[in-house]
């Protein structure tokens, strides 16, 4: 059993496509981070910078005790080298996603995120800082729109870095990002949204969390369970 600890966030959204796209079972403990549920102590035992998502593998590829994952980028590697898709195992196509793949941990998803921050949720509107992460996030779906020219996907086979990237990108409208000036990054999107397991990880949100309740019964006993596993 995989245990997943999740928000319905763009790092949320990551590691269900993967998952969908395996087709292995998984469970979801909702943590809302809107009502501190990442503060609770058997949650920061896992993930002990408090973000989410989290996971615990009860049968980890180890061989050893169940492991827990912190890091969505962590955890898309580790589960995509478990079960051996979406991820290169050898050559240079392995590096060639692996630093798309970083590229969105240390870019895309924190310039997307501040320009989120800023744009819609900070109490105080500053335009300095909105320009900027505008500018930035524009500047990365340029370096993406490049990429992607005469390809399907990131590194041309569908991949961790695509699942990494996409969640990000379908906010556009948050980000102040015109998609029609970036043809290629939004045929990209098209595709990725239409594809089913995409549908599936999407519905499963839905499906699984409430913004309006915090960790409630049976969800805490799964987090402590989990917790006390992975130590």
């Amino acid at each position: 059993m995989l245990d997943l600890f999740y928000a319905p966030t763009p790092n949320g959204h990551k590691i269900t496509l993967l998952l969908e796209e395996i087709g292995v079972p998984y469970r979801i403990t909702p943590i809302n981070i809107m009502k501190d549920d990442q503060f609770n102590p058997d949650f920061l035992s896992i993930a002990p910078n408090n973000r989410i998502p989290a996971l615990v593998d009860h049968e980890p590829s180890t061989g050893e005790k169940a492991l827990s994952l912190f890091e969505s980028g962590a955890m898309l590697e580790y589960l995509a080298d478990k079960y051996g898709q979406f991820l290169p195992k050898e050559g240079a196509e392995r590096y060639e996603t692996l630093q798309w793949l970083h590229w969105q941990m240390g870019g895309l998803g924190p310039m997307a995120g501040q320009n989120h921050h800023f744009g819609r949720f900070a109490p105080e509107q500053i335009p300095y800082a909105i320009n900027r992460y505008v500018k930035e996030t524009a500047r990365l779906y340029g370096v993406l729109d490049k990429q992607l020219e005469g390809r399907d996907y990131i590194t041309g086979a569908y991949s961790i870095a695509d699942m990494a990237a996409y969640p990000w990108v379908a906010y556009y409208e948050w980000q102040q990002q015109d998609i029609d000036d970036f043809p290629n990054l939004k045929k990209w999107v098209e595709r990725i949204a239409a594809r089913e397991a995409t549908v599936r990880a999407y519905a499963r949100a839905e499906e699984a969390f409430d913004w309006d309740k915090g960790l409630e019964e049976p969800h805490l006993t799964t987090l402590k369970i989990a917790a006390e596993a992975a130590r």
